[in-house]
């Protein structure tokens, strides 16, 4: 058994036999040509082709996989058809009288590495974007032909695959694609998140090494691709891919399904994630959008922070793949059990009640600034939400919004687009919070509700103490009570309020929840699809059995 490692794209198990994608050879050589004009006029007509092939792909992925997945082919157009790449292939042709494809492979190239050379993962992926429409003109030029694969229930092999290869694929055949090179930020990752197909990218050359028909067993959760897998690890594989099974059955009751009451009530349902991985499990499970991104996590496990690019890149590429669905991406929350030994935090008695969340980001403002640079630039790629945590006061809320508006007009000022929309919220997850809750919604766009934290202070109970574990009651009459204050307040002023707590996923508590009036509930992945058939299954015009001072936290 060979393991390969490399980075799960899309989570899922699949066991079948490996199939090596074939694509035609195409080989470019410089040739002279005496009819320049002619040549040029080659070239405009493969650029004609080519768009039609675009317009014909972004159609098809219109309708498999949505808008988020089918924008690509509109970017592989826009590049078709860009001022500076057509005028290198144009000139070349004049300048050394050479034929098309070898003027194409110049340019193709010459991007490429301005590309690469950005350092940055999500403009790294451009440069294959750019060799992609490159090799398809002059694929149309020679009148090659991919042979592609065939075969039903296939493990789909390959060094990487262009979005077109990918969108030309009969995906009911395909059970998981790997690939030797390719991270997950390119377009095979993005596409097999979309399609909810699992894949594991970038497992080395080693995968190129295998033959047609090697038994492949896929873990794409972990990341994980075991070549002729023993015994022991196909029983466990397929244990876990049964579960799969299940959950997928689920699924398929409910997909596209409205989060709608037996009476009528609507609610947002949303995926609460901590990497860009995870995604691909929020789509499958037909999260309406992403209600907590913990981008703590990009800070955690590393000797210094993220740097602007790096976090820019994970803002966009969540934002990119989630389309026109809310991503609610709360800023930095380390303190407490959370913790990056590259800030110096001081060592405190009580870390719960210390230097955490917006405290840290008000105290070192070069860190925030960075985080809120990366999350404005990535803003125009989605439809943004900025949460922010621990707060206790009007006083921070206002220091924070100073230093937005700074940020942002800091951006636009150095030439960078920032969406006019971006919603800001806090969380709600200190007792101060929810008794001043009333001043605090008019001065942003939404709340939503940390309940572990709200909880554990409101209670005097530390989470993370398991002795003190049977004292603690998450469904105590104070942090009801407390929760329908805030769910007032919010109302009151027009704002929308969610929870993205582990009390969002409690099934016993969905229909106090919306009987207080909760607009929102963000919880795991896995967790959807069982809220969502709780809630079509709950009538609120129905007469309550139960005393409302047990629902609400108040006597009637």
């Amino acid at each position: 058994m060979i393991t390969l490692k490399g980075k799960g794209a899309h989570g899922g198990v699949a066991i079948g036999r490996a199939v090596f994608f074939r694509r035609a050879q195409i080989s470019v050589e410089r040739r002279n040509v005496a009819d320049v004009e002619g040549e040029l006029s080659r070239f405009r007509s493969a650029r004609e082709r080519t768009a039609q092939e675009l317009r014909r792909l972004y159609e098809r992925a219109l309708s498999d996989i949505g808008q988020s997945g089918a924008q690509i082919f509109e970017i592989h157009e826009m590049m078709l058809f860009d001022e500076d790449y057509n005028h290198l292939v144009e000139n070349t042709i004049r300048v050394e009288n050479v034929n098309a494809e070898y003027a194409i492979s110049v340019a193709a190239e010459h991007f490429a590495k301005i590309f690469s050379s950005m350092g940055d993962p999500y403009m790294s992926a451009r440069a294959a974007d750019i060799k992609d429409v490159s090799r398809r003109l002059c694929k149309i030029l020679s009148g090659a032909e991919d042979m592609g694969v065939s075969g039903k229930g296939i493990i789909l092999c390959a060094d990487d695959l262009a979005p077109g290869e990918t969108m030309q694929l009969d995906k009911e055949s395909i059970l998981a694609f790997v690939t030797s090179e390719g991270s997950v930020n390119s377009h095979t990752a993005i596409l097999a998140r979309t399609m909810g197909i699992p894949a594991v990218v970038g497992v080395g050359e080693r995968l190129m090494s295998l033959s047609d028909g090697t038994l492949l067993a896929v873990d794409s959760f972990c990341g994980e691709v075991y070549s002729d897998p023993d015994g022991e690890t196909l029983s466990r594989l397929e244990k876990k891919r049964n579960e799969q099974k299940k959950a997928e059955e689920l699924l398929e009751k409910y997909r596209g399904l409205d989060n709608v009451t037996l009476d009528g009530r609507r609610i947002d349902v949303f995926a609460n994630i901590q990497t860009i991985s995870e995604v691909g499990a929020a789509i499958k499970n037909d999260a309406g959008g992403i209600g907590l991104f913990r981008s703590e996590f990009l800070y955690i496990g590393r000797d210094m922070p993220p740097d602007e690019e790096e976090q820019f890149s994970a803002y966009r590429t969540v934002l990119s793949s989630m389309g026109n669905k809310k991503v609610v991406i709360r800023t930095l929350d380390i303190g407490a059990d959370k913790q990056a030994p590259y800030l110096d935090l001081p060592k405190e008695e009580n870390p719960a009640l210390g230097m955490r969340g917006i405290r840290i980001c008000l105290t070192n403002e070069e860190l925030f600034r960075t985080q809120l640079r990366a999350l404005f630039r990535a803003s125009v790629f989605g439809k943004l939400c900025v949460m922010f945590p621990m707060i206790t006061s009007v006083s921070e809320v206002d220091e924070i919004l100073t230093v937005c508006r700074r940020v942002k007009n800091e951006l636009v000022e150095e030439g960078h687009r920032v969406s006019d929309n971006i919603e800001l919220g806090i969380m709600i997850e200190t007792p101060a919070a929810v008794m001043i809750s009333d001043k605090l919604a008019p001065l942003i766009d939404f709340f939503s509700i940390g309940t572990n934290d709200l909880g554990q202070y409101t209670l005097a109970i530390d989470r993370q103490n398991r002795s003190v574990d049977r004292f603690f009651d998450p469904h105590h009459e104070a942090v009801l009570r407390m929760i329908r204050i805030a769910v007032d307040n919010a109302h009151k002023n027009g704002k929308w309020i969610g929870i993205c707590g582990e009390l969002g996923a409690d099934l016993s508590l969905t229909e106090t929840f919306l009987r207080m009036g909760i607009d929102e509930l963000s919880v795991s992945p896995s967790s959807i699809l069982p809220l969502r058939d709780k809630i079509r299954n709950i009538d609120l015009e129905k007469e309550n059995n139960e005393k409302s001072e047990d629902i609400y936290g108040f006597d009637k």
